[in-house]
């Protein structure tokens, strides 16, 4: 009876620890796992680094750190930054645009197959009713705001967590050997002969996921880049990298692409809009279809909905890096699965 009851006591202590270390790392936990996986992926490159600068692995990780924050962290922070003022400033000069007096439609829009003449009567209704347009403010102007500026605000959290980090990748990549050989002794225990192979396939699906997504964020800011240049479209290295940022969240890169087209037929320029929506939803559109598939595949057999799933419920769990995190958890489980019932089931 006694042993039972120091038995019980211990796994109560233990129970009472593990919960006490996990509400302590809790507010760290979605920058900790960010980390990871970003070593995880990167860690061929790191060791390529260790070996140039000779074993020194305080200066190759301060590298890795530093070469992260100048390529993700800097651009995302700069983009949240003026995102916010952009948006302000667009509000108000809509509103006073709008406040100034009737605002005739583009002389094009009568033009247009079957909608043409009912949107152009809508158009003069709106300008000429200030009832309506007060309504059609606040119908449309102020959730729209309000939604960039939380995007904005979004922004600004994925700044501070990556920044995070950022910070806790440092010392995973200078101590990222003595880790490595602590996890194999660690999954030898718990995953036996198998622990290997376990291993191998986190390592692939990380790497899978995170070029994946980094590099279809890449093709789409790039072809965004071109197409808003051709046709004349301002700010086109801006709207860019908007692109590439939103590429990282299903359905976004239509909203800067579609916007760019509504701008140029509102400016009389028909032809380049129907060229820019042409140029986004087959190149800018397709090459999600295509890079991605391709580039996960590689490690990584994960369906569009896991995917999906992944990037919507990672926002939602763990702010804009569960873009990162979201996706990578579950195309892990799911391979493990997939590696592990075929076995089960024929045991």
């Amino acid at each position: 009876m006694e042993k039972r009851f120091v038995y019980f006591a211990q796994l109560a202590a233990v129970f009472v620890l593990v919960v006490g270390c996990f509400l302590v790392l809790r507010p760290f936990l979605a920058a900790t796992l960010l980390a990871a996986v970003v070593c995880v992926s990167t860690w061929p490159f790191y060791l390529w680094l260790l070996r140039r600068m000779k074993g020194r692995q305080n200066m190759a990780a301060l590298i890795m750190t530093l070469a992260l924050a100048l390529v993700v962290i800097l651009p995302l922070a700069l983009v949240a930054y003026n995102l916010a003022d952009d948006v302000t400033a667009l509000y108000d000069w809509t509103k006073q645009l709008l406040e100034a007096g009737p605002l005739e439609p583009p002389v094009w829009l009568q033009g247009v197959p079957i909608i043409g003449k009912s949107a152009d009567e809508y158009w003069h209704l709106i300008a000429t009713d200030q009832e309506e347009m007060d309504a059609l403010v606040k119908r449309s102007l102020e959730p729209a705001r309000n939604f960039l500026l939380a995007g904005g605000i979004l922004l600004g959290r994925g700044v501070l967590e990556m920044s995070l980090a950022a910070f806790i990748g440092f010392f995973f990549y200078r101590d990222g050997v003595a880790l490595v050989r602590f996890l194999d002794v660690a999954m030898d225990r718990v995953a036996g002969t198998h622990a290997a192979k376990v291993l191998g396939i986190v390592n692939n699906t990380a790497r899978s996921v995170m070029y994946g997504l980094l590099g279809t964020a890449l093709a789409q800011g790039f072809v965004a880049t071109i197409g808003f240049t051709i046709a004349g479209v301002p700010a086109a290295l801006l709207l860019g990298a908007a692109t590439f940022l939103l590429s990282l969240i299903p359905v976004g890169p239509p909203l800067i692409w579609g916007g760019a087209a509504l701008w140029l037929f509102y400016q009389g320029n028909v032809g380049w809009g129907i060229f820019m929506l042409l140029w986004g939803f087959f190149l800018i559109s397709g090459v999600d279809n295509v890079v991605k598939p391709l580039l996960i595949s590689r490690g990584s057999n994960l369906p569009f909905a896991l995917v999906l799933f992944g990037v919507m419920g990672g926002v939602l769990a763990f702010g804009f890096v569960g873009v990162f995190i979201g996706p990578t958890l579950l195309a892990v489980g799911f391979n493990l699965m997939q590696e592990w019932v075929p076995r089960d089931g024929m045991g």
